[in-house]
């Protein structure tokens, strides 16, 4: 199936805005409703950051359900780029394609605020110190390296995995699990990665809510000293470098395997069930 260029944009815009509407929505549940009479916090009262990282992951999940068919369901420019690096995706598509994804974040934000709006003007009147249920901020305040190359490291990850499991020679049944199996990805880069930088891994997952954030009248949003530079540039290194150390170690020992195999199918009174088993 062939789409056009709208319907691609679309896709990754309408697949982009499900993943922020159930990302920034489980850290706004966590936040905003922790207990006050008495006082507990909502890290434990609502599941805290195993929620976070569970929500962020099945978020991923959904977002690839609804926009997969028609897009391929990128919902990152850090991967667009990557693939767009190695050759698997053309650059003329590049720019509509993170154009989506860019607005599909900032809409999704929006509408994760307008759900919440009354709870958040009365947890935090001055919107003052909830930007981060938007987006992410280094763990350690005024630092840019610790968060970069932890974003780098994260998003190196993201991509080699996403290639490994997307790639046939490696895994021959990825498309009937593909998309659950990027889920867990997304959590295991959470928990395991999730800290220093708040795992953002994706341009405009950290970006569109921010810019939001923003427009909406919110303070602190990292707009004022440079914090948005972290989650959106290093995630665009880190996803080309890990696509590849991919190629480079793994995808071309797999395709160099396979050219043998056929070459060795082609002779004529060869059993190519025998040499593969070899």
């Amino acid at each position: 199936m062939k789409f056009t260029a709208a319907q691609e944009f679309t896709a990754e815009l309408i697949g982009t805005m499900v993943l922020i509407l159930f990302g920034c929505g489980v850290v706004a549940m966590v936040v905003l409703f922790a207990s006050t009479n008495p006082v507990i916090p909502g890290q434990i009262v609502n599941g805290g950051y195993t929620n976070i990282t569970l929500g962020w992951g099945f978020a991923v999940l959904m977002g690839i359900l609804i926009s997969g068919g028609i897009s391929g369901a990128h919902l990152n420019p850090a991967v667009t780029l990557s693939l767009a690096v190695t050759k698997r995706f053309p650059w003329s598509k590049v720019a509509h394609y993170v154009a989506g994804q860019m607005i599909g974040a900032f809409l999704g934000a929006a509408i994760v605020y307008a759900v919440y709006h009354a709870k958040w003007i009365q947890f935090d009147p001055a919107l003052d110190h909830t930007t981060g249920i938007f987006s992410t901020f280094p763990a350690v305040a005024g630092t840019f390296w610790p968060g970069m190359v932890d974003q780098i490291v994260g998003t190196a990850l993201l991509v080699a995995i996403i290639l490994a499991i997307g790639d046939k020679l490696n895994n021959p049944v990825a498309a009937s699990w593909g998309p659950l199996a990027v889920a867990f990805l997304v959590m295991a880069i959470g928990m395991s990665f999730g800290a220093m930088h708040g795992y953002a891994i994706n341009p405009a997952r950290d970006l569109g809510p921010r810019l939001f954030a923003l427009v909406a009248g919110f303070r602190n949003t990292g707009f004022e000293n440079g914090v948005w530079i972290v989650p959106v540039v290093g995630p665009l290194i880190g996803g080309v470098v890990g696509a590849l150390i991919y190629d480079a170690l793994i995808g071309r020992a797999l395709n160099r395997a396979d050219e043998s195999a056929r070459q060795l199918t082609d002779q004529q009174g060869v059993d190519p069930e025998f040499n593969l088993k070899r």
